[in-house]
């Protein structure tokens, strides 16, 4: 497949995945589908700093200053379950919105299981951590703009999705706290990722929740303690990293083979009474 970098000010973004990501296979018979029941929900433009890309938003319906919440995909975009968890969120109160963070670079939809590492070169070797920053602040605008509280803005992210939990909490000073689920923290700089999460944990400022699993194949212990001892090193003592030891990485995609129901309720429920210790919800 080719990639093609956009690079004019009016760049044509790609939408978001159609349903299910085709990355990871057949669907789990546990896939959890939440309603769009007393929720605002759907497909939305966000204007960025070249451009606009997709998002999806969900919110309740008769909630105009909802608190914020930042949803970072995962490495396969904003397919069906990162749309379901925006809608959880909003059932819990929230403004929950989801960015599409790889528009510029191409569909992530399109990709299958036999053609994942043609995912990772094609379209997210690209991705820029600036781009990603920038993005999610003009996400925050745009809630800002439709009436949300942003004073009150959580994020969370998933996988790809988590690394950049950690990276915007070192970014804006003013988010209130995160939950970052099995992120990558160590790893080699790119120009396109000049800093691992461990590099900026002495940036990071707001209290983030990290939620890892202990049978994880690439993100070892060891990253997790280098982390925890960074984060402790700047004198970061509200952030945490729990580390369920029965999960595999992706233990709260309910729509994959590596989906842990009972670490994913519990995981879940730390995060929400995180968010709510933190003075989010």
């Amino acid at each position: 497949m080719t990639h093609i970098t956009i690079t004019r000010r009016d760049f044509a973004a790609t939408g978001l995945v159609a349903g299910f990501t085709l990355a990871t296979g057949p669907l789990n018979a546990a896939t959890i589908v939440t309603d769009t029941n007393g929720l605002d929900a759907g497909e939305v433009s966000i204007p960025v700093a070249d451009g606009k890309i997709p998002g999806y938003r969900a919110r309740p319906a008769n909630k105009p200053n909802a608190p914020v919440m930042l949803v970072v995909q995962e490495v396969f975009g904003v397919h069906e379950h990162i749309r379901d968890i925006c809608r959880r969120f909003a059932h819990q109160g929230y403004y929950a919105i989801a960015p599409s963070l790889y528009a510029r670079y191409g569909d992530p939809g399109k990709y299958d299981m036999a053609h994942l590492k043609d995912l990772m070169t094609d379209v997210i070797s690209h991705v820029k951590d600036s781009e990603v920053m920038s993005d999610l602040d003009s996400s925050v605008a745009f809630a800002k703009g439709e009436g949300a509280d942003t004073a009150k803005l959580a994020i969370t992210g998933f996988c790809w999705g988590g690394r950049i939990v950690w990276l915007y909490a070192a970014h804006n000073h003013n988010l209130k706290a995160g939950a970052a689920w099995y992120g990558p923290l160590a790893g080699t700089d790119t120009p396109e990722r000049p800093h691992t999460a461990i590099e900026l944990a002495g940036d990071i400022k707001a209290p983030v929740l990290g939620l890892y699993a202990g049978l994880d194949q690439n993100i070892h212990q060891a990253d997790i303690d280098a982390m925890s001892a960074a984060l402790k090193a700047a004198g970061n003592t509200r952030s945490r990293i729990d580390v369920f030891a029965d999960a595999q990485h992706g233990f709260n995609a309910d729509y994959r083979p590596s989906y842990n129901e009972k670490d994913a309720k519990d995981g879940w429920a730390r995060m929400l009474a995180w968010f709510k210790d933190n003075g989010v919800a």
